[in-house]
């Protein structure tokens, strides 16, 4: 089920983002507001392009998280790579994706906070091997 549905999703996320599928969208609904004097814009006129727009937008929120999800996924897997197969880097940082929001932030203020003081050695222009212990110290 899985692997019918990320097939169909990916496939229809592709097209619906091509412009002819814009082109189609629009002349649907020009086709629409020109049938609209035929039809002495009735009720039921009106009721047809509302409930079409409807579904279909419901529908493409499903997809389009889908899609969203497989990406963000993928990235966040690739990036996990990079980082285990850099020698310098810090392993804690894999799968960061799964903490809380108020986790992340204080991640996110304490490597601002590392990148702050770096920018203030490196500005004082100390010593290399001042540098060096300062960088090794953060790891």
């Amino acid at each position: 089920m899985d692997r019918i549905f990320t097939w169909i999703s990916s496939k229809i996320a592709f097209a619906t983002g091509q412009p002819l599928a814009f082109v189609a969208a629009l002349s649907v609904i020009l086709l629409w507001g020109l049938t609209g004097p035929i039809f002495h814009y009735s009720d039921t006129w009106q009721l047809v392009v509302n409930t079409a727009t409807t579904i279909v937008t419901f529908l493409m929120v499903f997809l389009i998280q889908n899609s969203q999800n497989r990406d963000a996924a993928a990235m966040q897997a690739k990036l996990d790579e990079l980082i285990r197969a850099i020698d310098d880097a810090r392993g804690q940082f894999i799968g960061i994706e799964h903490k809380t929001e108020r986790e992340i932030e204080k991640i996110r203020a304490e490597l601002e906070l590392e990148c702050q003081d770096d920018q203030e050695i490196a500005s004082n222009k100390p010593n290399s091997n001042e540098y060096l212990r300062h960088l090794i110290r953060r790891r």
